[in-house]
């Protein structure tokens, strides 16, 4: 399959250059061209700065999301690998302060690795930085091991909600005991319809007949839970509702915030439809949704197919939730 870029040698940062052009909100960092940071700070002395290190290839996640109210810097490695822990560190003394950072791990096995060295790094060079580590991909681990999982799309609700706690100036303890309750209060299933392309190589990063999907798989193509036969929309998405409340029971009469996220193929079309069965599928179990987020957000090149994230968010959640925020690419969350 054709692909736009120079060469594989320069791709990562030929993107980085475009991105910090077109968006006045970002710019490269002073310690490393792999960095990219908010324009425009607040004080890093007074204000817990948030960063996340991932690979490239799954944009706008997450220098998309770097900004006024969600994340202060973003390490950028190389496609689908975690930046190395040096990066890292160039990002963390980038952007942290004698307020602290919160370094944000998503759990695939480099991003761990890399992401406890350079945290264990900073801290001994004087910084205070802890991280977190985030997870809600119910494919990946069963029931009661939570702790296991993978990070998936519904870790975009920790970004928004403490990157509007942060920017309001809440302190360093209370940020990481909400980013724990909002990751505990998430799950996240995904399923996919078609293969992306990897740039690197060119080929497909999974088979999959025509008449089959994925249920459960991963950013990076991982398996999941298994297939099933392709048909109506509303049928796989009853499938996948089902699962995620029986992993979190939700009860009648409560609210969730749902993120359907598009893997980077899925038209905007066939997300609304997602959406819309999705709500149906809550409310047939008097379960109400609010403040969605319909999108194409945390991808794998062209890979075809969507997630489902729900949250079960307390008010204050929810408020931060739908905080205003400057960013390339996050949207503005409405409440109904």
């Amino acid at each position: 399959m054709k692909k736009l870029f120079n060469s594989q040698e320069t791709m990562v940062d030929d993107m980085i250059d475009g991105f910090v052009a077109a968006h006045p909100q970002v710019a490269r960092g002073k310690n490393d061209k792999r960095v990219v940071v908010r324009r425009k700070p607040k004080n890093k002395d007074s204000k817990v700065t948030l960063l996340i290190g991932n690979g490239s290839g799954h944009e706008p996640i997450a220098m998309g999301f770097v900004g006024e109210g969600l994340l202060d810097a973003n390490v950028v490695g190389d496609v689908f690998a975690a930046p190395s822990a040096d990066l890292i560190l160039d990002g963390i003394t980038e952007v942290c302060g004698a307020a602290g950072s919160i370094l944000l791990i998503s759990q695939h096995s480099g991003d761990v690795i890399n992401g406890g060295a350079a945290a264990m790094l900073a801290e001994e060079a004087g910084h205070t930085v802890k991280p977190l580590f985030m997870y809600d991909d119910i494919s990946s681990a069963p029931k009661g091991e939570e702790a296991e999982r993978r990070g998936a799309p519904g870790t975009m609700f920790i970004y928004k909600i403490l990157g509007a706690a942060a920017e309001e100036g809440m302190a360093l303890g209370p940020l990481l005991e909400l980013g724990e309750a909002v990751r505990d209060g998430t799950r996240t299933l995904a399923a996919a319809v078609s293969p992306g392309i990897s740039p690197l190589t060119g080929q497909a990063m999974f088979s999959l007949p025509e008449d089959e999907i994925y249920l459960g798989m991963g950013v990076h193509g991982e398996p999941g839970i298994g297939k099933a036969k392709y048909g109506p929309v509303s049928r796989l998405v009853e499938t996948m509702v089902a699962a995620l409340l029986e992993d979190r029971p939700v009860p009648e009469g409560e609210r969730v915030a749902v993120i359907v996220n598009g893997m980077g193929g899925t038209t905007l079309m066939e997300l609304l439809t997602v959406y819309r069965e999705t709500g149906r599928a809550l409310a047939s179990r008097g379960i109400s949704t609010v403040a969605p987020m319909v999108g194409t957000y945390v991808t794998t090149q062209e890979m075809g197919g969507f997630s489902i994230s729900l949250l079960t968010p307390t008010d204050e959640m929810l408020r931060l939730w739908c905080a205003p925020s400057d960013t390339p690419h996050f949207p503005a969350i409405k409440l109904d």
